[in-house]
């Protein structure tokens, strides 16, 4: 999410805020958040509002588009030693790095969500295919809310009320 790309794609705007209740939700829920920026010396970093929602940003530089490719910096890179069997993706574009992370990801035997409301693309016709592809290889393909509220599963769950009023905060 990183400003340059964020202006090129349909809709910047109002994806940069959904990607914001994405981060939101999942660091209060205590889900681990990675960003990763593709060569981030010439296209600048991620966005600093997003980088602001978790509390020591863990950021990963790539020069490859997905974020997860085969070989040594593949999946273990991201997810080593942390016990992360199952990817939450969001970002952009889809086509492009959400679409080779998520194949990635899938090869690699990680279960992956794409979060459908949480990526975009400059041709959205391009999206649309991609994210069907994705679906029949395996991956899930859901809205932001849907996910966090299965996470959160009632309103017993502490961190509930919080979750409430980041739907309200980021509608």
């Amino acid at each position: 999410m990183q400003p340059v790309f964020i202006r090129a794609v349909a809709g910047g705007a109002q994806l940069l805020k959904r990607c914001q209740f994405a981060v939101a939700s999942a660091a209060g829920l205590g889900i681990p958040v990675s960003f990763t920026e593709q060569v981030p010396g010439r296209l600048g970093s991620t966005d600093p509002g997003l980088l602001a929602l978790v509390a020591r940003p863990e950021v990963h530089a790539k020069e490859t588009f997905s974020a997860l490719p085969p070989g040594e910096r593949g999946p273990g890179a991201i997810a080593a030693g942390r016990g992360i069997k199952h990817l939450l993706v969001c970002g952009l574009e889809t086509p492009v790095c959400v679409y080779q992370t998520a194949t990635d990801a899938l090869a690699a035997g990680f279960a992956v969500t794409v979060l459908a409301d949480c990526v975009g693309a400059r041709r959205e016709a391009d999206a649309r295919t991609c994210l069907e592809a994705l679906a029949r290889a395996g991956a899930r393909i859901l809205p932001s809310e849907a996910v966090f509220y299965s996470i959160v599963g009632g309103a017993a769950h502490p961190f509930f009320r919080a979750y409430t009023e980041l739907v309200k905060k980021y509608a």
